[in-house]
């Protein structure tokens, strides 16, 4: 820690959880800064936001944490949508608006979600991508209080944080939603940490399964009625995804019993395979939409990027879709990739599980054994354009529900609109819009629509009338590429273990880095999976630009202990990269660094 690179000033459009005061670095000396870079889209920074609070409470008087919010839809950069997902996601702490990426590029940050470290003086001290950094965190900030209380330069006491008003109403930001029997509604209602169950107009509460304090649920969002036969032998009724403890919880509606069914209640760190394994005992990675298909109960895996499937007689899970990659790209299970998979929904005859693939704002569908794209054109490419399906646009969508008819509602959710997907003529339209973040469709036995209108906090009714076409716009997600030269490059990702730490060798190398191009001949050499941190590339000179798609990770033990805890540090990057004669040859990603 002997860097002494001052930390960029803090400018943005706006600051929310301060009270209205614009904070600058000069109101922070004397704090321990920890500016975490996120885009309220991105599931990997919403695991951030969870390792990060219990360093907020463990150091209160001594760390400051400021989120820099640096969009990547269209829709994030709206301020009030911003000020809604602090408000929805219990964000305790500054917030500034980076609408326009200024701090994005002054601190050189390259991926969601990217933490920066400031010392009480002001100088940058360290750096990291990705989740996982909570110990190391803990150790760094360890130091930084002895040495600068040692120095005087530690300043203790209250922060700068304001909280906002407490919100009132019946529900607050809820997810999804099922029908029961009885012809009541079942809701997620996130926010509130519980399960609601409605009348039938989705008005009046009937009762509530859960609280306001984070237990036993932590921001649920999809539930699945499970077949009369199977829920008669498991013992309950519904599969609720308890989506922040990574969990699946179980819900008996006739004796109101809540259970634990699936998830260790730790993150995702490691791997796990199509084979069964004991459900309690595997760590899952916030599940976000569940579906009964293909006999089974498949789990919308948004934090790594996969299906799973749970099975609730035999009380196993295993990797249903998808290799935690975080792309797209279609074919055979389970070797293909998606992007953060929110929204699920079974077609009327069974055979095929409609996704709502949020980050590649694509609407998707697995049928006998194989993946296919319906909807949408990559993770950058976005926007409301209505259509034949090759030319359509969602923007983040994150719901979906089956029609009786073949067709697929879809709630467009940073579009604010209920969109159709018609199979038969392959054309999108737009049903409904000017909706506050819609998040999910349901369609009841009697053939009435429900929208989940999340930002709202309700639930309405879908009007029937004309369907309306929207020409829309089309948007593309504006990142500064990197530009790098034509043919031979370095790729380094740079990752040095938190203080404590050592790499940890036991069950192999600790190292992996995974590369892949789109299109896939930006890369002439270089793709593949390894054991090294550093991999030579060779990009195409006849392909003016493209994403190189990174994935690294690194395997640490504490080092001052015997039986020292295991971390696992990962981080998934889509580089713009544009292919210029005067570029560099060289490419850096941080995984973690300390500046100095």
């Amino acid at each position: 820690m002997t860097g002494r690179v001052r930390a960029p000033e803090l400018r943005g459009r706006g600051w929310l959880n301060t009270g209205g005061k614009d904070l600058t670095l000069a109101d922070l000396r004397g704090k321990i800064l920890v500016l975490d870079f996120w885009t309220f889209c991105c599931i990997n920074c919403l695991h951030v936001l969870d390792e990060l609070r219990p360093l907020e409470e463990k150091y209160g008087d001594a760390l400051v944490v400021i989120g820099v919010h640096s969009p990547k839809f269209e829709h994030e950069r709206d301020p009030k949508a911003l000020a809604a997902a602090v408000e929805r996601y219990g964000v305790h702490h500054p917030v500034i608006d980076d609408g326009d990426m200024h701090l994005w590029q002054q601190y050189a940050a390259k991926a969601w979600p990217t933490l920066a470290v400031v010392d009480p003086t002001g100088y940058l001290v360290a750096s990291m991508a990705g989740e996982g950094h909570a110990e190391g965190l803990s150790r760094l900030i360890d130091e930084l209080i002895v040495k600068h209380e040692a120095d005087g330069t530690l300043h203790r006491g209250d922060g700068p944080y304001v909280p906002p008003p407490a919100p009132a109403g019946l529900l607050n930001y809820p997810g999804k939603a099922i029908e029961l029997p009885n012809g009541n509604l079942l809701v997620t209602d996130s926010a509130r940490h519980s399960v609601a169950e409605l009348s039938a107009d989705g008005e009046s509460l009937v009762r509530r399964f859960g609280g306001d304090r984070r237990e036993p649920f932590n921001e649920p969002q999809g539930l699945v009625l499970l077949p009369a036969d199977v829920a008669e032998t498991a013992g309950y009724d519904v599969v609720i995804a308890d989506t922040v403890n990574h969990q699946l919880r179980a819900l008996n509606t006739t004796t109101g019993e809540l259970s634990l069914v699936a998830g260790s209640g730790k993150p995702w760190r490691s791997t796990v395979d199509d084979h069964a394994h004991d459900a309690l005992a595997a760590d899952l990675s916030s599940p976000w939409d569940v579906a009964w298909f293909d006999g089974r109960v498949i789990v919308a895996m948004a934090g790594i990027h996969q299906l799973w499937w749970f099975d609730p007689i035999k009380r196993t899970v295993g990797v249903y879709a998808g290799t935690t990659v975080e792309a797209l790209r279609d074919g055979p299970l389970p070797d293909v990739w998606m992007a953060q998979p929110s929204g699920l929904s079974v077609s009327a005859d069974g055979r095929r599980l409609w996704i709502a693939d949020s980050e590649t704002s694509a609407l998707r569908y697995v049928e006998d054994g194989v993946l296919h794209t319906a909807v949408g054109q990559g993770l950058f490419d976005f926007g409301h354009v209505d259509g034949p399906a090759a030319e359509a646009l969602f923007q983040h969508p994150l719901g979906v529900a089956a029609l009786p008819d073949g067709s697929v509602l879809v709630a467009d959710t940073y579009n604010g609109a209920v969109r159709r997907f018609d199979p038969a003529a392959g054309q999108v339209s737009t049903v409904d819009s000017g909706l506050a973040e819609p998040s999910d469709v349901l369609v009841t036995a009697a053939g009435e629509v429900f929208v989940v209108e999340s930002a709202a906090h309700r639930l309405v009714r879908l009007a029937p009338g004309a369907v309306r076409t929207v020409s829309g716009e089309r948007h593309r997600t504006e990142r500064p590429p990197s530009h790098l030269a034509p043919g031979e490059v370095t790729l380094d990702v740079i990752f040095t273990p938190a203080p404590g730490q050592k790499l940890d060798s036991q069950f192999g190398s600790p190292l992996r880095l995974t590369v892949s191009a789109s299109p896939a001949e930006l890369l002439l050499e270089g793709d593949g999976v390894s054991t090294e941190l550093s991999r030579r590339l060779v990009l195409n000179p006849g392909v003016p630009e493209g994403v190189l798609q990174v994935v690294a990770q690194a395997a640490t033990c504490d080092a001052d202990t015997e039986y020292g805890a295991c971390h696992l540090t990962r981080q998934d990057w889509g580089v713009p990269i544009v292919v210029d004669a005067n570029g560099p040859d060289r490419l850096p990603l941080v995984l973690r660094g300390l500046d100095g």
